[in-house]
């Protein structure tokens, strides 16, 4: 993703936000005997045999996340959201196991710039609408998708998004999965599509169990492209930063965003799913005064704090 600047009116709206929850985020966790979210629409029909590794709601979990549990977890998002606000950053994060349905977060619930973690939407409108007929996908356009995803093309994604209906593409993703807090940009520039942390958990979250309207076949290309991830981008930026090189010892799909400037901030988005069977979901987020290593590295150490050994 090139480097970009956020509108007038949706940074204002995010550096607004941000100065109000500053450095008094408090971690926050639930534990749900149901699904964390409320499903609309779902899919009725059962998955293929041979997809059934996107479809973790029969795993028979222990009550925590495994190691030292929710409760070090919880004093570990605090000390990572504190180290963070030390070095000029504020932090948002939230992690959901999806077996237990247990969910903690900082708190820090602001609406974002989501920069080129909007490719999910792009590449999610699109393969529903080849499913459904609607689109036919040439060789092209599939290695576009990939590398889209893998590579964050920006060419491939201008492409889509002009070709597949722009701003329509946010209303009718955010429309099927629910998400309250993800809106269009407000200048038509898809990188500028706004959301929020917990609109990302729930979009993996519905993603990973087909009740999002896409078929789990389509869902099971995004996931093996996030997990194909490369180490830069396809413009030559370093995307391994926050969930890649902080949960480096657990096999991750990640989309990562970055974009300057948020006002004068640097913002990185990482998000994805951990775990050789998808169990888990965290979206961290970063806003810095800073040059884009220091940010980087910020969010990456983070991660860190939250997972010292590199696992969950």
């Amino acid at each position: 993703m090139r480097t970009r600047r956020l509108t007038l009116v949706a940074a204002a709206a995010a550096v607004a936000l941000v100065v109000v929850v500053g450095c008094v985020a408090k971690v926050q966790a639930k534990v749900y005997s149901a699904p964390v979210y409320t499903t609309p629409n779902p899919i009725s029909s059962q998955p293929p045999p041979q997809l059934a590794e996107l479809m973790l709601e029969t795993v028979t979990p222990p009550q925590a996340l495994p190691g030292a549990g929710f409760g070090l977890l919880h004093a570990r998002v605090q000390r990572a959201t504190d180290e963070a606000f030390a070095s000029g950053a504020t932090l948002s994060v939230a992690i959901l196991d999806r077996a237990t349905h247990q969910l903690v977060s900082n708190g820090n619930s602001q609406i974002v710039g989501t920069a080129s973690v909007a490719k999910l939407f792009i590449a999610d409108d699109l393969l529903l609408h080849e499913s459904e007929g609607k689109a036919a996908l040439t060789t092209e356009d599939r290695q576009a998708l990939d590398l889209m995803l893998q590579s964050s093309d920006d060419g491939a994604a201008e492409r889509f998004w002009d070709q597949y209906g722009g701003n329509a593409i946010i209303t009718e993703v955010a429309s099927r999965y629910g998400l309250v807090s993800t809106t269009p940009p407000n200048d038509g520039r898809w990188w500028n599509t706004m959301s929020s942390i917990t609109d990302l958990i729930r979009y993996y979250e519905m993603l990973l169990d087909g009740s999002g309207g896409l078929p789990v076949d389509r869902a099971k290309v995004i996931v093996n492209d996030l997990a194909q991830s490369t180490p830069n981008g396809d413009d030559g930026y370093p995307q391994r930063f926050g969930i890649p090189d902080g949960l480096y010892a657990e096999p991750v799909a990640v989309k990562q965003g970055w974009m300057c400037c948020i006002g004068s901030d640097w913002m990185h988005l990482s998000t994805g799913v951990i775990g050789a069977d998808r169990r888990y979901i965290m979206v961290v987020q970063s806003l810095q005064p800073s040059d884009d290593a220091s940010a980087r590295e910020t969010i990456t150490q983070a991660v860190k704090t939250i997972f010292p050994n590199g696992r969950i």
